[in-house]
């Protein structure tokens, strides 16, 4: 794929990661239905899934805490480059308790350029730590719908951050994403479909993480499940006011 197809399509992803998605709420209805756990038909993408606005920002917070430590890869080669960092930064505001608005999605599209300048300059690892940025932002714009793609909103961070540290090192970074996903993330991961193909070597590594994190429930019998307090969430819709 060369440069400016791969721009587009990056593009394409991008606005389409910050595009909010609205469940109307009507009076006596959060106006979304209930998905159980692991239950979720691939063939039903238009179904809304439950989503508060609690477990966005611990979607939120995890992203960060996954691209986070990929800002020193992009940073050493770009020391006065901060349209990454900004980005996170925005979105660990938002995982906080701010209001989700327009600096969420403005300092994702600086990162994106980031991403593309060093992309463009043939710094593969830093333009990964950058992609990693973006995701992490794009994060606090995670649809209620129950498609495959929205997976890339949760883990698309720790994907790229991912492969960040494999072209530098070799670093194993997802299994530290594993360990940092708290259960209200594998909670509403498993809400969704199992992630989409594709998307070269980070896509592979963000299968890897996806198949890793729903192993716990998929493993577990359904009386374990009852024990653990696991089942269909039932937790009010994000809300108009709070986008």
């Amino acid at each position: 794929m060369n440069n400016r197809v791969a721009g587009e399509t990056g593009r394409k992803l991008f606005e389409s990661s910050v595009h909010l998605s609205r469940c109307r709420s009507e009076k006596g209805s959060t106006g979304c239905s209930t998905i159980p756990l692991n239950g979720v038909n691939p063939a039903d993408e238009n179904l809304a899934i439950e989503l508060s606005t609690t477990e966005l920002r611990a979607v939120a917070a995890y992203a960060v805490s996954c691209a986070e430590p990929a800002l020193a890869i992009f940073e050493h080669v770009r020391p006065d480059d901060q349209r990454p960092r900004a980005a996170i930064e925005a979105a660990q505001t938002f995982a906080e308790g701010a209001k989700r608005t327009k600096l969420i999605r403005d300092t994702a599209w600086a990162a994106h350029r980031a991403f593309q300048e060093t992309r463009d300059a043939g710094q593969v690892a830093a333009s990964e730590a950058a992609r990693a940025a973006v995701a992490a932002a794009s994060a606090a714009f995670l649809h209620p719908l129950a498609k495959a793609t929205q997976v890339l909103h949760i883990l698309g961070s720790a994907a790229h951050a991912a492969r960040a540290f494999e072209l530098r090192a070799g670093d194993e970074h997802i299994e530290k994403a594993r360990n940092l996903a708290s259960p209200t993330v594998v909670s509403v991961l498993t809400r969704y479909p199992p992630a989409p193909a594709g998307r070269g070597r980070a896509g592979e590594l963000l299968r890897t993480l996806d198949t890793a994190l729903r192993q716990p429930i998929i493993d577990a019998q359904p009386d374990e499940l009852h024990d653990q307090g696991e089942g269909p969430a039932s937790v009010p819709a994000v809300r108009e006011g709070e986008r």
